[in-house]
């Protein structure tokens, strides 16, 4: 089973991964099909940066189609936010940010009142986009702020992709304005969260009678990547499921050495931090 969220009591999340369960880890046949496949890949169409296949649409999110939203993942928002596991929704919304960052999906990225009351954005999440600096706003509601709905107009894409704190107003709101304004938008829920499940639940229950639909981080993430034979993001996504995606990463990983046989992963070695000035 993916960890998504430590929350046993949202079923949505919960079940929105397990639809995925039979799709996730590659089969044999699949790695097989990796190179198999390469040339095949290399003729098909290909994508708006050129170095992967294009997909088709038919209703799915592709990596041409949509643009990112996140929406003030901050330091005292997340304070506030009790219905999900804190951590939980800085690893899925890293996750998030690091797929956006594979599939060349253009981000926006906003914070609300940085110096009076929000603090920074988490500096996990800006390690992902150096030196890309959030779009400072007053207002509660994003879509309120010129700049912001400027940077979502500049992508040119219709689907919008939003996760933010806290659901009831930091999503909800630009969600439900979005949506009037002719923009299709996906909740990623897992990278979302409120002062309470029923504050989260209420605001979810509202972006999804606006028209909203809920995804998840990971669900995105596959549904960017499609098929396992695109080979031009295949290691990065892996790279990201093992990082950061729990029981199915270790699955990953038991499927390339026990079953595949491949090399163990290896990841940075732990170096003890040395303090470079004495503290305060």
């Amino acid at each position: 089973m993916p960890l998504c969220v430590d929350n046993k009591a949202d079923s949505r999340v919960s079940d929105a991964c397990s639809a995925l369960d039979i799709q996730l880890l590659p089969s044999r046949d699949s790695f097989e099909a990796i190179n198999r496949k390469g040339n095949l890949n290399r003729m098909a169409q290909q994508s708006s940066n050129g170095s992967r296949p294009k997909l088709s649409e038919k209703g799915l999110l592709t990596p041409d189609n949509c643009v990112v939203a996140l929406i003030d993942h901050q330091g005292q928002m997340l304070f506030g936010t009790s219905n999900f596991d804190r951590q939980g929704i800085i690893n899925n919304t890293v996750a998030f940010g690091k797929a956006a960052r594979v599939f060349d999906v253009p981000v926006v990225l906003t914070t609300v009142e940085t110096k009076s009351f929000s603090g920074n954005m988490w500096p996990q999440l800006r390690a992902v986009f150096p030196g890309q600096e959030p779009i400072e706003r007053s207002s509660m509601n994003s879509w309120d702020d010129k700049n912001f709905v400027a940077a979502i107009e500049k992508s040119g894409r219709k689907k919008i992709l939003i996760a933010g704190l806290w659901t009831e107003v930091c999503v909800a709101f630009p969600t439900v304005q979005a949506i009037h304004d002719g923009y299709e938008v996906y909740v990623v829920e897992d990278c979302c969260g409120d002062v309470s499940q029923l504050a989260h639940d209420n605001a979810m229950k509202r972006a999804i009678q606006a028209g909203a639909k809920p995804v998840t981080s990971m669900s995105v993430m596959l549904e960017w990547q499609r098929d396992w034979a695109h080979k031009g993001t295949y290691d990065a996504v892996m790279d990201i499921v093992k990082n950061h995606y729990g029981a199915y990463g270790i699955g990953v990983e038991y499927a390339y050495t026990m079953v595949h046989g491949a090399p163990a992963t290896k990841f940075p070695e732990y170096a003890v931090p040395v303090a470079l000035a004495a503290h305060k």
